[in-house]
């Protein structure tokens, strides 16, 4: 014996050895566990630790997938390896699958074998079992007893807190991939089944000449300004223009330009620095993540002159800065704009660049107000009625000879998302199976008609109309345009430019 030495030090020593070896140990695997992994990987990786940690002669580890014992093992000194079935119906794990808490045990029968010591941990998140951590035969040093005592049992648990969260997010990620993988293939499925005419309903030559442009315009890489009235459909437009490209594969983002606030719409479209200022993460911008895609900037009328010149420098140079940052992010972007603001006039007004109406404006399809091409809206009111009655799981609605000629007759200043809200609201009250004009809630653009029969109105009519409108909404909220506008679905610069 070492002189100054003595049996109770020597074995404090190894005791505090031993403690600072675990927690070195719990420590390492934290910090191992924040890259993805299999969970063959994973499991490999906590029994490769426990079993020497714990001075176990061998040991193993299962992730279960279901009742019926398909999963993952890992072992170590075990030959052959157990299957997943067999450690799920070993009576010692099921004992562990009842307590969900550690066990240890002396002289037991483990997987058919008589051991002289086991201890056991189920992995468990959220209550449920995951899978199991065993260990196996601990060999007796300095001085300790060959059986797993409560120190083992903490040590254990602490490793199953950090391991199970990590499996169930390795779980949770190959779910969501499969899931991805899943919406990609109904992604190519749908893209190739949907057509043009299945997307843009309408036969009148105002509504061929559009599909026709969507078509011819769809294959090649031109930036596509798609102009028209709100309602009349101009971003189903632009996901067909996408749809039917050679840039099918790639994403396809939409940002409507009017109802982002000034100050964030620069983010949005370019992205940021960590950094810029205090508590700001970095963030990706819509032009970076649309790469290899198309970017739809719906709106277009209302960006800012200071983001026009910006934007113009991406479409001239394909390259983004973000907001903070000094290195120049390469993007492959097509884009597609629209807007329902007379441009030419625009920028007459100095409110929106030539140079950048150029570049967006290389093809133009303008889709028609609905007033345009009245014979449609018979077709497009049985499209919306069928639409409606599959998605709430009914029989959809006839409409009775009044109620096609009233909506014949009617402007629709709200174009057809105003018809597929009118329809809607009919179809929810009407009591049988037919909807009568009486079951038509009109809009603004019957007021102060005297119900005459002839519902057809000139662009002033509706220009009128609107005014009118808007200035009841403004007289209802006092005068507060920021409050107005939101109300009526409208940015505030749009509110401003009609001079009120």
């Amino acid at each position: 014996m070492t002189a100054g030495r003595t049996p109770g030090r020597d074995l404090e020593a190894f005791a505090l050895k031993k403690k600072v070896l675990r927690l070195e140990t719990l420590y390492d695997v934290s910090r191992s566990l924040t890259s993805a992994r299999e969970e063959k990987a994973l499991l490999e990786e906590i029994l490769a630790r426990a079993v020497p940690v714990l001075d176990a002669a061998r040991g193993f580890a299962a992730a279960f997938e279901d009742a019926e014992g398909s999963g993952t093992v890992a072992s170590l000194g075990l030959e052959p390896e157990p299957g997943p079935l067999a450690i799920a119906s070993d009576p010692f794990v099921l004992d562990l699958a009842r307590a969900k808490t550690s066990l240890a045990r002396g002289r037991e029968t483990v997987l058919g074998t008589g051991v002289e010591s086991v201890a056991g941990v189920p992995l468990l998140a959220g209550g449920r079992v995951l899978g199991v951590l065993v260990v196996l035969d601990r060999e007796a040093r300095g001085g300790d007893a060959p059986s797993f005592d409560e120190e083992d049992r903490r040590f254990l648990v602490s490793l199953a807190g950090l391991v199970a969260p990590a499996l169930e997010a390795a779980r949770r990620l190959r779910t969501l991939a499969a899931d991805i993988d899943r919406l990609r293939e109904e992604n190519r499925s749908l893209k190739g089944s949907l057509s043009v005419d299945e997307i843009l309903v309408g036969d009148a030559p105002a509504m061929r000449r559009a599909k026709e442009l969507v078509a011819r315009a769809a294959a090649s890489r031109v930036n596509v300004l798609v102009t028209g009235e709100s309602g009349t459909g101009k971003e189903l437009a632009a996901r067909l223009l996408h749809a039917g490209s050679p840039r099918r594969e790639g994403p396809f983002l939409a940002l409507n330009c009017a109802a982002v606030p000034e100050s964030l719409l620069e983010s949005e479209l370019f992205g940021i620095e960590r950094g810029v200022a205090t508590g700001v993460e970095a963030r990706i911008g819509k032009f970076e993540l649309a790469s290899g895609g198309t970017m739809f900037l719906d709106e277009i009328g209302d960006t800012p002159l200071a983001i026009q010149a910006k934007l113009l420098r991406v479409l001239q140079e394909r390259e983004i800065e973000r907001i903070g940052g000094r290195a120049k992010v390469p993007v492959d972007v097509r884009v597609v704009s629209a807007t329902h603001q007379d441009l030419p006039a625009e920028i007459r007004g100095g409110r929106f660049r030539e140079d950048l109406f150029y570049r967006l404006r290389v093809v133009e399809i303008r889709m028609p107000a609905l007033r345009e091409h009245r014979e449609d809206i018979p077709r497009l009111a049985g499209h919306f009625l069928g639409r409606i009655a599959a998605r709430d799981g009914r029989r959809a609605p006839s409409l009775s000879r009044d109620a096609v000629k009233a909506l014949v007759d009617y402007p629709f200043p709200g174009n057809v998302r105003e018809l597929e809200n009118l329809l809607e609201g009919a179809a929810a009250l009407v009591s049988g199976d037919s909807i009568e004009a009486a079951d038509l809630q009109f809009g603004i653009a019957n007021e102060g008609r005297g119900g005459g029969d002839d519902l057809r109105m000139t662009s002033s009519d509706l220009r009128n109309v609107e005014n009118a409108h808007i200035r009841r909404v403004l007289a209802q909220v006092k005068g507060n345009k920021s409050r107005a506008a939101k109300l009526l679905g409208v940015s505030r610069r749009t509110l401003y430019r009609k001079r009120i």
